[in-house]
């Protein structure tokens, strides 16, 4: 990464949607400087801070243009940064169907992944079972409908914005609720997004923070 470059990443190399970035511009092979985003930093954390109304990550910075939510990172990085429609398909149905898969697997599988991990965060000995229950009951049902839909969509080399919300959902999802054996196509399509080098780069930065994970972290992957 070039530490000239205008482009800013803010951010924590464990976090599933900072991953998310990370994996567009490494597919797209957009210099940048990662800024982690934690307690040892207190001036990345004032950036996030003013970027958003939450204060979340990850957080880009394009001179003093910030712009948060991990999609919209994508969006712009497609328009401005990316080559012609490598990210992001200039056909305006394959757009919209795209964007579809991204809130999919932001909304049904992040989302119920980050409820069951929060339930653990809060109180590891003893979450509260009826959401945890709940939430896997949500990535089941998610888990099935991929399944259906991978019947359309074999597995590519190519990144695209699906890739990228795929990717992290899919790994951490499958610690805490693994995919089971009647899932086949979604099996082999999380392990061949991993096998993807940007995607494989940010497993591998990320490794040094599993102990952390609530839930243990799996000595697989």
């Amino acid at each position: 990464m070039n530490d000239t470059s205008p482009l800013q990443l803010y951010g924590h190399p464990f976090s599933s949607y900072t991953w998310k970035a990370l994996i567009a511009l490494y597919a797209a092979e957009v210099p940048f400087t990662f800024q982690i985003v934690d307690p040892d930093h207190p001036e990345n954390i004032s950036v996030v801070q003013s970027a958003g109304p939450l204060g979340k990550f990850p957080v880009l910075a394009d001179g003093e243009n910030l712009l948060f939510e991990a999609t919209t990172i994508i969006e712009y990085l497609a328009s401005h940064q990316a080559a012609r429609q490598m990210l992001i398909p200039g056909d305006p149905d394959a757009a919209t169907g795209m964007r579809m898969l991204d809130r999919v697997f932001d909304n049904y599988v992040m989302n119920a992944m980050q409820d069951i991990v929060g339930a653990y965060l809060r109180d590891r000995e003893n979450p509260d079972m009826a959401l945890v229950t709940e939430a896997r009951e949500r990535l089941e049902r998610s888990y099935a409908w991929l399944e259906g839909w991978l019947r359309f969509y074999p597995p590519s080399d190519h990144v695209t914005l699906i890739e990228c919300a795929a990717a992290p959902a899919l790994f951490y999802a499958d610690w805490v609720h693994p995919i089971a054996d009647q899932f086949p196509r979604l099996r082999q399509w999380r392990a061949h997004l991993l096998s993807l080098p940007p995607v494989a780069r940010c497993v591998e930065d990320a490794r040094p923070y599993r102990a952390g994970f609530p839930l243990g972290a799996p000595d697989r992957d």
